[in-house]
C-alpha cells in the first residue's frame, strides 16, 4: 500500500485467462487480464506452483535455513513428503515468493509489483509489451561496453538486496528481464536472509559470481571480488 494506480481492486472485476507465458520445473506463468465488465483491463502474470508430486522441485533445503514453518503439522508433512505435504510445499513456496516480492518492492528493488497470493498462485505485474513478456537478459545480443548500463543496474539490484539484509539466492541472467533497457528481477521464492542463514554469504557470493561470469563472457570486464566486498560493506 498504496496500490499503484493501474491495479484493479474493484470487487466486480473478472480474471480472463489469455495463455501460458512460461513453463518451468516448479511453476508455470500464465497471462491474465483483470477487468471490470465494460472497461479496459490490466494484464497480470499468474505464477502457479505445482505440487512436488507433479514437478521437478529442486529447491534446496539450504535455502530454508533460518526460516520456520509456523504450523508444525504442515512442517512434519512436508518433511515426510506425504501427498498433503507436497501440496503444502507448493503453497509454501508461493507464499514465500509473495513475501519476497513485497520485501523487495519496499526495498526499492525493481521487481514485478506483487498483487495477491492465493494457495499456490502468485499474481503479479506483467512485465512486457502488449501480450509479449520482456526477454530475459540471457537473450540479449549486446556485447562488451554495450552492456555497461545493464551491469550497473544488476549491481544496483544486488546492492538493494544487500542493504535490506538479503541475497536473491539464485540470481542469473535467466531471472533478470530486460524491459526496454530496464532490468527487472524475477523468481524470488528462495530469497535468503544473509544474517539468519548460515550459508547466507555463500549465496550472496554465488549471485555475484553468476552474473559477473555472464557479463565477462559477453566481453564486459568486471571484478566480482570488488563487487562482493562492496555488498558486504553495505550490510555492515
Amino acid at each position: 500500500m498504496p496500490h499503484p494506480p493501474w491495479v484493479v481492486t474493484a470487487s466486480g472485476a473478472f480474471d480472463t485467462e489469455l495463455g501460458v507465458v512460461k513453463t518451468g520445473k516448479e511453476a508455470d506463468v500464465h497471462l491474465i487480464e483483470r477487468a471490470v465488465p465494460g472497461t479496459s483491463g490490466v494484464l497480470l502474470a499468474a505464477k502457479r506452483y505445482r505440487s512436488t508430486h507433479h514437478s521437478d522441485f529442486h529447491r534446496s533445503g539450504s535455502y530454508e535455513e533460518g526460516r520456520s514453518m509456523r504450523n508444525t503439522r504442515d512442517a512434519r508433512a512436508v518433511h515426510r513428503k506425504t501427498a498433503y505435504g507436497r501440496s503444502v510445499a507448493a503453497g509454501h513456496w508461493a507464499a514465500s515468493e509473495f513475501e519476497a516480492l513485497c520485501r523487495a518492492w519496499r526495498a526499492g528493488v525493481p521487481v514485478p509489483y506483487p498483487v495477491q497470493v492465493s494457495d499456490t498462485e502468485v499474481l503479479m505485474e506483467f512485465v512486457g509489451e502488449g501480450r509479449t513478456a520482456a526477454p530475459r537478459l540471457a537473450q540479449s545480443r549486446q556485447h562488451g561496453e554495450e552492456l555497461c548500463d545493464a551491469f550497473e543496474q544488476v549491481v544496483a539490484i544486488l546492492g538493494s538486496f544487500a542493504r535490506a539484509g538479503f541475497a536473491h539466492g539464485d540470481l542469473s541472467p535467466y531471472n533478470l528481464l530486460d524491459h526496454d533497457g530496464r532490468i527487472v528481477v524475477v523468481d524470488l521464492p528462495q530469497i535468503v536472509d544473509v544474517a539468519a542463514n548460515p550459508q547466507g554469504y555463500d549465496f550472496l557470493y554465488r549471485d555475484v559470481v553468476n552474473v559477473s561470469t555472464w557479463f565477462a563472457r559477453r566481453g564486459l570486464d568486471n571484478d566480482p571480488e570488488a563487487v562482493f566486498a562492496d555488498l558486504v560493506a553495505m550490510m555492515w
